[in-house]
């Protein structure tokens, strides 16, 4: 008889991905589907977030021709982190999805700067909050609820609505010191209703919803888990456990996390925390990464180029590889301007200077944890497409100065797989 599996869906920016596995951990099946990307108009990001429902269907649809859908026992999503949106009393988009990079709500920014405390996660233009209040102001008028973009969608998966996970949730204000909706929120007046209730990463918050039952043929009594965000997925599912370990997510976006044992909060330097089981995740996400790379040359045209690297010989180029204006960490800019000039002829040098720009924006990140508090990483593990680049693991390496270890699994649809099996043992 087949194994009990648990599943994690990773939802991003240009795609969605799923794996199963098993009790033991190991991978049963894993699908993946891409994704129109998101609609920029300067400052303005976002994505209509039924491209989100019809990609989860589209790769469970897929998984489950992989498996037997009666031995799934649960489900977790993680997603992009600050993503929100407004939907109604049956989880049904009111607005369009305003990305984590989105930074219109400048106005709102700074109405939440005049009465939030310094350590909050809701400061910045990027935050979660600010784009509700850019929401509730330029949005619908109807009655709404806040989601983020993992909670939404499991709120579809459940057909329980307003429950948020408390790492989805930080950048909307939530305490995680005092695990509850701060008193100076209050003062936002925002509307009754509008913010989730908020429970731990990885516990059960109801069964499948009906209709989905039959479309997966899967037991009435399968567990919708509450997520996380993608790049905590990421950490949880890479094997970092002590404090001083540290995961750089290489992805469309950089993001870095150190374990620590108390927590750090500097939003003025896009710096966070993350409850981590004892401990902390410390961190912050640069809008550099994957997606710069992308303007310019192809997945393709990067493996080809890849092998002719010369880690040994740095360029001398000084990019700041931001893809548009606007910085989160390790300095918080929404006006921050990339620098991609001067163009060498060769675009083999061109492409090492991109890779040298991103890893100085790494180092420079872990310098800001640091000095704020957080252990300088004792070892560093990646995870996303830059991973696997060996060549930009030796660039890394010559600025970091510490040990770059192999990730146990590089996928932050495994970390959610993970979730899943930890939120359906409580049960």
């Amino acid at each position: 008889m087949e194994k009990t599996t648990f599943i994690g869906i990773d939802l991003g920016t240009s795609g969605v991905r799923a794996i199963a596995i098993d009790t033991t951990g190991k991978v049963k099946a894993e699908t993946a589907v891409a994704l129109p990307g998101p609609v920029i108009r300067g400052s303005s990001i976002e994505q209509s977030p039924q491209l989100w429902w019809q990609g989860v269907q589209r790769v469970l649809d897929e998984l489950t021709t992989h498996l037997d859908p009666a031995t799934i026992r649960a489900i977790a999503v993680d997603a992009t982190s600050g993503t929100v949106l407004l939907a109604d009393s049956d989880a049904m988009p009111l607005t369009p999805g305003l990305m984590y990079n989105d930074h219109r709500a400048r106005e709102q920014a700074q109405r939440i700067r005049e009465i939030a405390p310094r350590e909050s996660a809701a400061h910045g233009s990027s935050s979660g909050l600010a784009k509700l209040l850019w929401l509730l102001a330029h949005g619908t008028k109807k009655p709404a609820c806040a989601h983020t973009q993992a909670d939404w969608i499991s709120a579809r998966l459940s057909g329980r609505h307003g429950i948020c996970d408390a790492n989805n949730a930080l950048k909307l204000g939530y305490d995680p010191i005092t695990r509850c909706w701060p008193e100076w929120i209050k003062q936002l007046k925002l509307p009754t209703g509008l913010l989730p209730e908020v429970i731990p990463a990885g516990q059960a918050l109801g069964t499948i919803a009906p209709a989905l039952v039959q479309r997966w043929r899967v037991q009435q009594q399968t567990l919708i888990v509450s997520g996380t965000t993608d790049s905590t997925a990421a950490f949880i599912a890479s094997g970092a456990s002590q404090p001083g370990e540290a995961v750089s997510a290489l992805g469309s976006t950089l993001v870095l996390k150190v374990i620590a044992e108390q927590p750090v909060f500097a939003p003025e330097y896009g710096i966070y925390s993350h409850p981590f089981g004892e401990h902390w995740l410390v961190g912050g996400a640069s809008n550099c990464g994957g997606a710069v790379l992308r303007q310019f040359f192809s997945d393709a045209q990067m493996a080809t180029m890849t092998p002719q690297l010369k880690p040994e010989q740095p360029t001398g180029l000084d990019y700041l590889p931001l893809p548009s204006p606007g910085e989160r960490f390790p300095v918080s800019d929404p006006q921050l301007a990339p620098r991609l000039t001067p163009r060498p002829e060769s675009d083999l040098q061109f492409f090492q200077g991109l890779l040298e720009g991103i890893a100085r924006i790494e180092k420079a990140g872990y310098d800001k944890l640091a000095a704020q508090g957080a252990p300088y990483p004792s070892s560093i593990r990646s995870n996303g497409g830059g991973a696997a680049n060996s060549a930009w693991t030796a660039i890394r390496a010559q600025l970091l100065g510490v040990p770059m270890l192999p990730a146990s699994h590089t996928e932050a649809a495994y970390g959610a797989a993970l979730l899943a099996r930890r939120g359906a043992s409580a049960v």
